[in-house]
């Protein structure tokens, strides 16, 4: 039998792998899916700029981030942190952003 954490962790982990999917191809179905209502997340700048709730605004952004990488981002998973509530993800990525080469570590 799983634990909390073990089940948190596998979860996780698929949302991570649709992510990347959605990041390197623009198809987010499979992510978005997993999303509740209450999503959230954070971002530096621009229309997005700040906390960002809910998963219509998450579509939003994810289209956004699909016409700003129009080629996809592809990913390096560096380290997995997680317990039976959280779990956090540590990755770089690059691509090119409106044509011009982009890299970025993340967590």
């Amino acid at each position: 039998m799983k634990t909390e954490s073990e089940r948190t962790l596998e979860v996780a982990r698929q949302a991570f792998k649709h992510f990347q999917h959605g990041s390197a191809t623009a198809e987010w179905q499979q992510f978005i899916d997993m999303l509740t209502e209450d999503f959230s997340f954070w971002f530096p700048t621009g229309e997005y700029h700040g906390l960002n709730i809910g998963k219509e605004r998450a579509i939003a952004f994810f289209e956004y981030v699909s016409q700003t990488f129009e080629r996809g981002l592809t990913f390096t998973l560096d380290r997995v942190t997680s317990n039976e509530t959280t779990v956090v993800f540590e990755f770089r990525d690059e691509g090119l952003m409106r044509g011009q080469p982009y890299k970025n570590r993340n967590f």
